[in-house]
């Protein structure tokens, strides 16, 4: 939808390029920082979407692109919530409503949608390493512009950052860091850092004593170089100002995010500077809409509201989410079991930790945006007695993959994984499909690895996990599963051992994981095939597997996962090994990213929806059962 030029006037002229934007006067940029706002709420309020990260955005975003001269200035922004203002301000005004939606705008800046949008993100940390690489290559190639990454306060927990701030202090490159200080990620900020930054450094107070001593000072030259002496050895002790500097850092600020005055004339200061620079800005998350204000948390990422109320609606769900059952499973656990300990990376209100946070805050543990450590956490509390249970999404564990292999699996440490959003996830799109763990977990020595079918098979599945002795994962989808009932007594699965669900007569068997069980259950009503849950990716049931192949004209394996090196692919070794030939179809998600959408419009992308499955399973099974090749399968 056009951005309304009567409503809109100043954001309507801009909106189409950031060229537009630097020809405005200076005096009118807060209006149009009042009808960016304005329409930020308009447009998310109709779908959805990250919401409350841009809010706080709108002024830093304005002076950015007011002031650099973009898109050849590099601008990285990091993780992607933060944003919405940047993609409104490049010429993607009028599609914001799409955001998040089948063949709308992308949920986080990707380099295929916009030249402005310099590198992709989605995992948070990366933009200071991007930022420095693109400064490097411009000085590679004689080239002179500005490289500018913008990261959170939230995003700066991660180890990732700190090694690029590391390395860019030390080359002196001309990289500008922009801290994007809220005192927010998506919950609460955690860590050491985080809150003395808060509580030093962003004091409005501290700022007014500090530019104010400064003039007193220079009246008086004397008093001035012992002060300055006198700072040189305490402000280390108190500002972090000096953790940066001694990583090599020029460091400005605080400055007010929401004051362009103040923001628009220092930026201009640093673009004409050499070497790296450290600029602390501080912003309110939510900035401009009263309820975002008061519960940054809620609105980090609400669905479709009414902007007037502020009520969000809700969608309703006719049982609780596979979080939710986590939730109630780990608080149960804790209530039996004093060992349990819950761990997550910056992820408590996505996976379903508010209620165990609350009941027992001695044995929670949010490590902020730090997967590695919060993997290798866990390992030394197993070490000592514990049963850590790290909940994470399927798309996080990537980053701590060294940390499962090395840390976890080789000592054979019971850490229980709880992988959330596994499978197609939908609106944040590719860089947070779980399209991958049955693949890299399965060739992990030691590790057991469970998909559950449904509700009350999570339950089961994590208490299983809690009884062996070494590591293990269970991955579930986002959202609901099919709405079986959850049984409150908590029983061991035996280790490795399918469910056969249905007996057919065709000749076809089914093996399915996961959420994909309940299609592989159409599937055999349809063609009259066996249906097996598998549950276990890792130990497989070989001897179930093996048993079903030898008595069955054809095999079909379900997963939602990609299709080379998962579940599947261990049938086809299994089977390859043990010299069975039958004709197999390994259908999950194939050889390419998929993009953003609901999780329907994901599943059918995928050729993973229900209807596809079957009409896949058509072709194939009626190619196999017409002519020569029927004769060639039906042969005893």
């Amino acid at each position: 939808m056009p951005i309304p030029a009567d409503t809109y006037p100043t954001l309507a002229a801009v909106a189409r390029s950031p060229a537009n934007l630097r020809g405005l006067p200076q005096e009118r940029l807060g209006t149009l920082a009042e009808e960016l706002r304005a329409w930020l709420i308009a447009s998310v309020s109709t779908r959805g979407g990250h919401f409350a990260a841009g809010l706080g955005t709108v002024e830093l975003a304005i002076a950015l692109h007011y002031v650099f001269e973009t898109p050849h200035d590099r601008l990285v922004w990091d993780v992607g919530h933060q944003a919405y203002p940047h993609k409104v301000l490049t010429g993607r005004g009028d599609r914001l409503q799409t955001i998040k939606q089948r063949h709308g705008l992308a949920p986080f800046p990707t380099r295929a949608e916009s030249e402005y949008d310099t590198f992709g993100v989605g995992h948070s940390s990366t933009s200071i390493s991007a930022a420095l690489g693109m400064a490097v290559a411009a000085a590679q190639r004689g080239e002179r512009r500005s490289c500018v990454a913008v990261i959170g306060d939230g995003a700066l927990t991660a180890g990732l950052a700190w090694e690029a701030m590391l390395n860019a202090g030390a080359s002196k490159a001309d990289i500008i860091v922009v801290l994007n200080d809220n005192d927010m990620s998506i919950s609460e900020n955690v860590g050491a850092l985080s809150h003395y930054l808060a509580r030093i450094l962003s004091s409005r107070t501290y700022a007014r004593v500090r530019e104010g001593g400064k003039r007193i000072l220079r009246e008086m030259p004397t008093m001035r170089e012992f002060a300055r002496r006198s700072e040189e050895h305490l402000k280390g002790m108190v500002l972090p100002g000096t953790l940066f500097e001694e990583l090599g850092f020029t460091y400005h600020g605080p400055v007010d995010g929401h004051d362009l005055k103040a923001l628009v004339p220092m930026l201009r200061n640093l673009r004409g500077l050499t070497g790296p620079h450290f600029l602390h800005i501080v912003t309110q998350k939510g900035k401009g809409y009263a309820p975002a204000e008061a519960d940054p948390i809620t609105w980090h990422g609400p669905g479709p509201f009414d902007p007037a109320s502020g009520t969000i609606f809700k969608e309703s769900a006719s049982g609780p989410s596979y979080s939710q059952v986590f939730g109630e499973w780990l608080c149960d656990m804790a209530e039996r079991d004093r060992r349990i300990i819950g761990i997550t990376p910056a992820m408590r209100e996505g996976s379903g930790l508010v209620e165990y946070s609350k009941r027992f805050p001695d044995r929670y543990y949010d490590v902020a945006i730090a997967e590695q450590h919060a993997v290798t956490f866990a390992a030394g509390l197993a070490c000592e007695g514990l049963k850590p249970v790290v909940a994470i999404y399927s798309t996080f564990l990537q980053r701590a993959y060294d940390q499962l292999i090395h840390d976890v699996a080789l000592q054979n440490l019971p850490v229980v994984f709880a992988l959330d959003r596994a499978g197609l996830v939908g609106g944040d799109g590719a860089t947070h499909q779980g399209s991958f763990d049955f693949s890299y977990l399965r060739c992990i020595p030691n590790l057991t690895v469970m998909a559950p079918a449904d509700e009350n098979e999570c339950r089961q599945m994590l208490y299983t996990a809690t009884t062996l002795d070494g590591p293990a994962a269970v991955r579930y989808p986002r959202g609901g599963g099919p709405g079986v009932k959850i049984v409150s007594a908590m029983t061991a699965l035996p280790v490795g051992r399918a469910e056969l669900r249905r007996e057919g007569r065709s000749g076809l068997l089914v093996l399915a994981w996961g959420a994909l069980v309940e299609a592989a259950t159409a599937i055999g009503d349809r063609f009259d095939a066996t249906v097996v849950n598998m549950r276990f990716v890792k130990p497989l049931d070989e001897t179930l597997v093996l048993q079903l192949a030898a008595r069955h004209r054809a095999v079909l394996t379900l997963e939602e996962n990609v299709v080379a090196g998962g579940a599947g692919s261990a049938v086809c070794e299994l089977l390859a090994a043990e010299a069975i030939t039958v004709p197999l179809l390994s259908l999950g998600i194939p050889d390419r990213f998929i993009e953003h959408g609901s999780r329907k419009d994901c599943l059918e992308m995928a050729g993973l929806d229900a209807a596809s499955l079957l009409d896949a399973t058509d072709r194939w099974w009626s190619t196999l059962t017409a002519g020569p090749a029927r004769a060639r399968i039906m042969a005893p």
